[in-house]
């Protein structure tokens, strides 16, 4: 079985959704067992409330819990162009995977929310890579197999560099149909190279 964590921080829901059809992607995939785990919230549960962020009954991670899949799917919304502080906390503490080098060679990607079309969406999604890559994991984007990314008729989130959502000014709008299409096309297009490598990886041990 090829081992695939989709893992997400989301205060409003957005990100949740896409990480669910992410998953679901993943799964479609014979062979492929998939997790979704969130990271800790930072922030006190009365801001919380008072900013209308949603609750999620959703598992929380560990960052030793990474070095068990084979891939890593990562989500998180826009914060002023980068990662949500939520994300960045959870990957300053993989100290110590880094260190023993235990996720170098392991798949990742990355989806992203924004607020807005020109509002840090491709920045988020590559920005987020960076760390990722210090890891030593090999990053797979949404390639342009992914048509719906082209269409002009009306907004969808997401790029070459990863699945995602544009959830408007007062985060109201909902990810919509193309949006979850690529993140379903995303989890397929990493639980299918997982495999892959996975095989290779076995195929070198038996060698």
């Amino acid at each position: 079985m090829t081992r695939i964590l989709v893992l997400y921080y989301s205060s409003y829901g957005h990100v949740r959704a896409l990480a669910q059809a992410e998953a679901e992607g993943a799964r479609s995939v014979p062979g492929t067992h998939v997790d979704i785990r969130r990271v800790p919230e930072t922030v006190s549960q009365e801001i919380r409330q008072k900013a209308g962020f949603a609750s999620d009954d959703t598992p929380i991670a560990d960052p030793a819990d990474l070095e068990a899949y084979d891939a890593i799917i990562f989500g998180t919304p826009t914060r002023f162009g980068m990662m949500a502080g939520q994300m960045k906390t959870f990957l300053d503490q993989a100290g110590g995977l880094w260190a023993r080098n235990a996720l170098v060679g392991k798949l990742a990607a990355v989806f992203a929310s924004t607020g807005s079309q020109h509002g840090g969406h491709e920045a988020t999604l590559l920005s987020t890579q960076i760390p990722l890559q210090h890891f030593g994991m090999l990053i797979a984007g949404m390639p342009y197999s992914f048509a719906g990314q082209t269409t002009a008729d009306h907004i969808v989130g997401g790029a070459p560099y990863g699945a995602g959502t544009i959830a408007g000014a007062d985060g109201s709008r909902e990810p919509n149909e193309t949006d979850l299409a690529g993140a379903r096309f995303q989890g397929a297009h990493v639980a299918r190279i997982a495999a892959h490598l996975t095989g290779a990886n076995l195929g070198e041990a038996a060698a």
